[in-house]
């Protein structure tokens, strides 16, 4: 076993950035970031860093065949100690919102609940574990947004659904190109279901959603700089999907790199979206 692994099975990178994206949901709500988010922040990277490493425990089959570098896989981290490190975190993670508010606990411990669910069970059923996934990155904007009160939860509702159809779109292409695995680790996804043909055709469809939910005057700081930033970026959305279009089969999807573009194209709509917030126009 090494440390290393242990480090590297939380996925950290991941969850610090996910930890960061609260500070986006607290600036729409409408408030200033300051100490106050602190434990939001710390709550999102501890409960995000416990649903990577329980994923990777429920996955250990799956992943020796798709995902033979994962710390599990490679023999760095035990599924005991897996198992152990997920429980440690989420209990922290949890523990974390006592320092800020009934509301944001809730979420919190939902989300757990949804994450070991997730890993468990529901990412073997097909779209099920595809929304879950959904909801659970957009509810990270949600989980930000408590902190102000159910009206801040308002507030962060349009980005939260940008962010869910977006997330949706890319969990489908990654269960397209996972299919093979997939099947060795007895998963039954929407891929499986319907095909890999269809599957890109419904990512489309929730790259579309988001892409025109994004240009509508519903979210906050919406106005000339905004349109300006958002509309490349929409773009940028819809030519990584669309890379997949043609695709019949797991090697299509993976080769044409269109699960790497997206993440890469969430991550500028959240910079764009942090610059609106910060300077709305």
């Amino acid at each position: 076993m090494h440390a290393m692994g242990y480090f590297r099975i939380t996925r950290p990178v991941n969850a610090i950035v996910a930890g960061l994206a609260t500070i986006l949901g607290y600036l729409i709500a409408g408030h200033f970031p300051g100490p106050e988010l602190l434990p939001l922040i710390l709550t999102v990277i501890l409960v995000t860093a416990a649903g990577n490493t329980i994923n990777d425990y429920y996955d250990a089959a799956i992943d020796r065949v798709n995902r033979p570098d994962r710390p599990i896989p490679r023999g760095e981290v035990s599924m005991h100690g897996a198992y152990i490190i997920a429980c440690a975190l989420f209990a922290l993670g949890i523990f974390a919102t006592i320092a800020a508010n009934l509301l944001c606990t809730v979420i919190a411990l939902f989300n757990s609940l949804l994450l070991i669910g997730y890993a468990a069970k529901l990412k073997r059923i097909p779209l099920a574990g595809n929304l879950a996934v959904a909801y659970l990155s957009g509810s990270i904007f949600l989980f930000g947004g408590a902190l102000a009160g159910i009206s801040g939860i308002i507030a962060n509702l349009p980005l939260a659904v940008i962010t869910m159809l977006s997330m949706l779109a890319r969990e489908i292409l990654k269960a397209a190109e996972d299919l093979k695995g997939d099947a060795v680790g007895g998963a039954r996804t929407l891929p499986m279901v319907t095909g890999v043909r269809s599957s890109v055709y419904i990512a489309i469809a929730a790259i579309a959603g988001a892409c025109g939910l994004a240009l509508t005057p519903i979210v906050k700081g919406w106005g000339i700089t905004y349109l300006a930033l958002m509309v490349p970026t929409t773009l940028f959305l819809l030519v990584a999907v669309l890379r997949a279009r043609d695709c019949a089969t797991p090697e299509c999807v993976r080769l044409s790199g269109s699960t790497r573009l997206l993440k890469l194209g969430m991550f500028l709509a959240l910079a764009v979206l942090i610059a609106a917030a910060l300077y709305p126009s």
